[in-house]
């Protein structure tokens, strides 16, 4: 395998392999410890980006967990994270594997949702800033927001265990909703007794709240289709007005991250794990820890399920008071970017269940999948990738080259080029909103911190991102939106 000629003057020159152009490894002789290959998925624009940060050392690293299956992986949007990478994918051997709280990250079931109005464009615009404004006030955003529902201990436990079916039998949402909802908005063996009473404390209130960092909600138009067949399918069209919702488990689902890492690590030494980063904290996914943190993670994957839902309802509720019955919103998709999930897989010519680390990853299945149900079982399950407020975001379709690659995963967003600290150094919060409107697009955030660390320039080239995608065929381009409106916290 060549050497990629990498002009840098990072270490990873004469390291880093190219396999082609969307392609690029990490041998398993790079570190003592490695048990696989890292295969990181970008362009040679993006794979020098990730040679500047830990980003690629930490794919490494992940290779090094005990029962890792084929390669660790890192999809074209990779950044440095919290042990695994932002942009990890790790799929485990359920016998011999770990499961590592690092590898789905603090934010658990942080996704994203894409809701379909049927109004074309020019139809909201003489509205947009009325209708920003609403959906400012209706929708809590901001950290440690707290929203209009304040829940008892034993309706918290129920959300933790039911997801957006709560939502469902208390009218929050519709029985569409949950069709159009990964694991129709209820994970698997949920025991909300494994979350700690701090991490309900935290999440007792936030529920149907956005919190901050790269939490929003964007009022956006459909910019153009590439794929038409499948976006009719999915009821997209050009100049569509479209609603995209990512947020996650707020409070409740940090805690539960750290609850465990603080768990696991003192732990590893009795199960002769060994590596090279405290951040990888992990213990075999059959020792008793292991299934404590799976279930705990599923009760906070829930939580979010039906933080997002409640946010939907609230757009449901300005839309309708601004258009009338033209306001309807239906569902696409919700598709999570944070997560551990048990998945069945070929490896090695044989069908097994494994357990699938994404962090900052989405699922990107093909047609054909149980998993799908009839929505999408005949044109594949909908992939949303957001980008940054000022530029675009993504509607693709999974692949049966994924399944192959990537266990089915590809990137879940633009992915971070500058720390938030370098970005509020960068620009003034009130020059970054004059652009935004120079550009036709409206942003409101509950503080100056929420527009300077996510503007535009902090993050990389959504095109490029998505590009990488689909030249390397993990992913079919459907849409793309461009925004209109921002929220952020």
């Amino acid at each position: 395998m060549p050497k990629i000629g990498l002009s840098t003057g990072t270490k990873w020159d004469g390291i880093l392999q190219t396999r082609d152009d969307c392609r690029f490894v990490i041998p398993k002789s790079y570190k003592a410890g490695m048990l696989v290959d890292a295969l990181i998925f970008a362009s040679p624009k993006l794979i020098e980006y990730a040679c500047h940060d830990l980003s690629l050392d930490q794919t490494a690293n992940v290779a090094m967990l005990p029962g890792i299956l084929r390669h660790s992986l890192a999809m074209p949007d990779v950044h440095q994270g919290y042990g695994f990478p932002i942009g990890g994918v790790a799929a485990m051997d359920t016998e011999d594997g770990v499961v590592s709280p690092g590898g789905v990250g603090f934010d658990i079931n942080c996704g994203v949702r894409l809701l379909m109005s049927s109004l074309p464009v020019q139809e909201v615009r003489p509205k947009l800033r009325q209708l920003v404004d609403a959906l400012f006030e209706a929708v809590p955003a901001g950290t440690g927001s707290t929203g209009p529902i304040k829940l008892n201990h034993t309706e918290l436990d129920s959300i933790l265990r039911s997801g957006s079916q709560w939502a469902l039998e208390h009218n929050w949402a519709t029985e569409d909703d949950i069709e159009h909802t990964e694991e129709r908005g209820q994970m698997k063996q949920p025991d909300p007794a494994q979350v700690s009473e701090r991490a309900k404390k935290r999440g007792n209130s936030q529920l149907g709240t956005l919190g901050s960092g790269n939490h929003f909600l964007e009022i956006q138009y459909v910019d153009e289709i590439f794929e038409r067949p499948t976006a009719d399918s999915f009821g997209l069209f050009e100049g569509q007005v479209c609603f995209m919702i990512h947020c996650g488990s707020r409070g409740l689902g940090h805690q539960v991250c750290t609850d465990f890492l603080s768990t696991m690590g003192p732990l590893m030494a009795s199960y002769q794990i060994t590596l090279p980063d405290r951040e990888l904290a992990c213990c075999p996914i059959s020792s008793p820890e292991g299934a404590r943190y799976l279930s705990a993670m599923a009760a906070a994957a829930n939580f979010a399920f039906a933080n997002r839902q409640l946010i939907t309802f609230w757009t449901r509720q300005v839309m309708s008071r601004l258009f009338g019955e033209q306001g309807r919103l239906k569902l696409l998709y919700d598709v999570a970017h944070n997560m551990a999930k048990m998945e069945k897989h070929r490896v090695n010519g044989q069908q097994k269940e494994v357990l699938v680390h994404r962090k900052g990853a989405t699922r990107a299945f093909p047609p054909g999948r149980s998993e799908l149900g009839g929505a999408f079982l005949i044109s594949g399950q909908p992939v949303i990738i957001p980008g940054d407020m000022g530029r675009a975001s993504y509607v693709l379709v999974g692949t049966e080259q994924a399944m192959e690659e990537t266990f089915g995963s590809v990137c879940h967003g633009a992915g971070r080029l500058m720390s938030r600290t370098r970005a509020r150094k960068q620009r003034k919060a009130s020059d970054i909103m004059a652009e935004l409107e120079a550009a036709g697009i409206i942003a409101k955030a509950t503080t100056r911190d929420g527009l300077t660390e996510e503007a535009p320039a902090a993050y990389k080239p959504i095109d490029e991102v998505v590009a990488a995608v689909y030249n390397a065929g993990i992913g079919r381009r459907v849409a793309r939106l461009r925004p209109l409106g921002v929220i952020k916290g």
